[in-house]
């Protein structure tokens, strides 16, 4: 096995966990950064340090990511479209990105080794994209914007008769551990998806041969997650944080809330790699929905949903582009 092929297919993978981190930081501090409860430099350095610890909490998505979703065949073949599937989902983070759309870096990932496993010509195993990507792709958003809607309404009631430049100061204070629990959440999603990946290089290249993640794929894909996040996608967080509703911090603080349990939820208990992305936009929703269905820009949720859409087979397409240039120039 080509050890620089290798060599070459890790590196590309920790620059997606890098793009994945500027490009998804918004996730966790937009609604903080919005509601002016944290400074935009304090946020990111608190999403960075929080992603960083989140990376090591547990290991269960990263092997859902590196089992059943293609078949990974050993020698060149299988590590040129392991190649091809993250420089796929590199390109489309970047192009939404440039346009401040916040799509999911987990579905380009995944949309991207789906188009270069069928551009090469090897297994994708359907029902584990329909099980571990399609329906979470679809269950955790409407969890979201429902539960949302539900802890904002439960919180306007517990706080109905308190003083309201109060309770706002208040949240502003709570969603600082709110932002924080989103971000370790991000941390434990999205860095173990790259940890999934990366597994799959050593197994492909006969380096290892178990499922096992080693101590060393931890740290780097930890630390370029964090160091990405500490980068900030500054154009993806004005989507998040204020062009869909004018959040105020109670209405922050029950966003963030809602989308860390989703995570955790998910992480713990399913092993289920959801996009955190789907999960805190929808949640915005729910929670800007409960003063007034009119308050959410829907033309914006519509645009940014339609996004979602397209990410993978837009993702799929770009990889499988990448998978025939790497035959023509190097096969």
């Amino acid at each position: 096995m080509d050890t620089f092929a290798l060599i070459l297919t890790v590196g590309i993978a920790l620059l997606f966990t890098y793009t994945n981190g500027f490009h998804d930081s918004a996730n966790a501090i937009a609604t903080s950064v919005s509601t002016r409860a944290l400074t935009p430099r304090a946020a990111l350095a608190m999403a960075a340090v929080m992603n960083l610890a989140g990376a090591f909490l547990g290991s269960g998505v990263a092997k859902t990511v590196s089992e059943g979703l293609i078949e990974t065949p050993h020698g060149d073949s299988g590590m040129a479209i392991l190649f091809a599937g993250l420089v796929g989902a590199v390109i489309w983070n970047m192009i939404t990105w440039y346009f401040g759309l916040p799509s999911s870096s987990s579905h380009a990932l995944f949309g991207g080794l789906v188009g270069a496993a069928l551009a090469g010509g090897i297994t994708v195993f359907w029902s584990g994209v329909l099980e571990k990507v399609v329906l979470p792709m679809f269950i955790s958003p409407i969890i979201g914007l429902g539960l949302g809607y539900l802890v904002m309404c439960a919180i306007m009631w517990l706080f109905r008769k308190a003083n309201p430049h109060r309770a706002k100061r208040g949240f502003r204070i709570a969603q600082t551990v709110s932002a924080a629990g989103m971000a370790l959440g991000h941390g434990l999603q999205d860095a173990q998806k790259t940890m999934g990946v990366v597994v799959m290089a050593l197994t492909i290249a006969d380096v290892q041969q178990s499922d096992q993640i080693p101590v060393w794929v931890k740290i780097v894909c930890a630390m370029m997650l964090s160091l990405g996040t500490y980068a900030g996608g500054w154009r993806i967080m004005r989507t998040l944080g204020r062009r869909i509703i004018e959040l105020d911090p109670p209405q922050g603080f029950a966003a963030e809330t809602t989308a860390a349990s989703v995570m955790y939820t998910a992480s713990f208990m399913f092993h289920a790699p959801i996009s955190t992305t789907h999960v805190i936009t929808s949640a915005i929703m729910g929670v800007g929905a409960t003063k007034r269905v009119s308050a959410v820009r829907w033309g914006v949720a519509k645009n940014i949903v339609l996004g979602w859409f397209i990410t993978m087979p837009a993702a799929a397409v770009s990889a499988a582009v990448c998978y025939w240039l790497v035959l023509l120039f190097f096969g």
